[in-house]
């Protein structure tokens, strides 16, 4: 049998650590040529080296997905190094601080915004222009089950930038279902990261306890969880799923 990405080429943003480096390595495991891209250069090169050690075949590329041309380069990288573009996840992101929403300075919220949602819309506007040109495609967008709902209440801007994320997956996904492009969303819950760590005090025990125990599972998920589930999508197994929000929470919004 197959593997589920084989000689697939897949595009992970975010790919330097948590979600993004497992996914990536996931995918490669699933047979697919991955191309990291992050900011982070030394924590890219120690993804490939995790890929690669493991058998898999992998390239990175540092960018900035609040930069268009930065994302830009990263499609065109995959072009370049692999011969092509079959599917994104597209997960970069980040976290302000834990803050009521008129607490919340300016520059901090365009801050989020411009990583999470603009980030997201660039990393579509170029992988969708390609995808247009080539066959067609599968894009993965990494939100959260905070959006899906009002969140914690003290991370108002990441909240209302990973609605803003489902609002750019529906709207693809309808608007490109007959190009062959499929575009979905991933929704994890608390999942064991170092963003997650900077809200349980960096793993505290009683901290980390509370936290799973209002999780229906009542466990932290491993980033590994989301990265299969960002597979199926991309594989042709996924053929007719598209538009949708897909949490990976442990039950949190059941």
């Amino acid at each position: 049998m197959a593997a589920l990405l084989e000689d697939k080429i897949v595009l992970v943003t975010g790919a330097s650590s948590g979600i993004g480096r497992e996914a990536a390595i996931v995918m490669a495991g699933h047979g697919a040529k991955v191309v990291a891209a992050a900011r982070r250069e030394a924590d890219l090169t120690e993804t490939v080296r995790l890929i690669e050690s493991a058998g898999g075949t992998a390239s990175y590329i540092v960018t900035d997905v609040s930069i268009g041309s930065d994302v830009e380069r990263a499609v065109q990288h995959a072009v370049a190094t692999f011969g092509g573009l079959n599917a994104a996840f597209n997960n970069a992101g980040i976290l302000e601080p834990n803050t009521h929403l008129h607490e919340v300075a300016e520059e901090e919220f365009d801050n989020v915004i411009n990583v999470n949602l603009k980030g997201t819309f660039l990393s579509m506007k170029y992988e969708i222009a390609h995808m247009l040109e080539n066959g067609g495609g599968s894009i993965v967008n990494d939100s959260s089950f905070m959006g899906l709902r009002g969140g914690t209440g003290r991370q108002p801007a990441y909240t209302a930038s990973k609605h803003g994320v489902l609002g750019l997956t529906k709207s693809a996904a309808r608007d490109y279902a007959r190009k062959n492009i499929r575009v979905n969303a991933v929704c994890p819950g608390v999942i064991d990261t170092t963003m997650m760590h900077g809200l349980d005090r960096d793993g505290d025990p009683a901290t980390r306890a509370k936290m799973e125990s209002w999780v229906p599972m009542n466990r932290y998920g491993n980033p590994s969880e989301v990265g299969q589930v960002v597979a199926f999508l991309c594989s042709d197994a996924a053929s007719y799923v598209t538009g949708q929000a897909i949490p990976v929470d442990g039950g949190v919004t059941s």
